[in-house]
């Protein structure tokens, strides 16, 4: 959290990439909130609900935080490509949860 909030700070990230610049942006912002989530869950022992809960919480902060640093803007666009990413964690790790053999007692 303290790293997303670090590169929040900073007044403009862009590459010079063009288009692509962006394309990465968000597939990161999707891929450092997934990974959020992903620790979130393992710190709290699978409670994956409030994982996301804090995961996009934060995502909502960090976007308020972003209104206030010059040359970034806070956006409700943002905050839905972060829990985008949460949701694609949580539906990673339940297809993989779900694939694990079953051990029978």
């Amino acid at each position: 959290m303290g790293v997303i909030f670090l590169l929040s700070a900073q007044p403009d990230l862009n590459s010079g990439l063009g288009g692509w610049d962006t394309l990465l942006r968000k597939l990161a912002h999707m891929t450092e909130f997934g990974l959020l989530w992903w620790l979130w869950m393992r710190a709290l022992r699978g409670r994956a609900v409030l994982a996301a809960v804090i995961a996009i919480g934060y995502a909502i902060t960090d976007e308020l935080h972003q209104s206030f640093v010059q040359g970034r803007v806070g956006s409700p666009v943002d905050v839905a490509i972060d829990a985008a990413g949460v949701g694609i964690a949580v539906a990673l790790w339940l297809r993989w949860r779900y694939s694990q053999p079953r051990s029978v007692a």
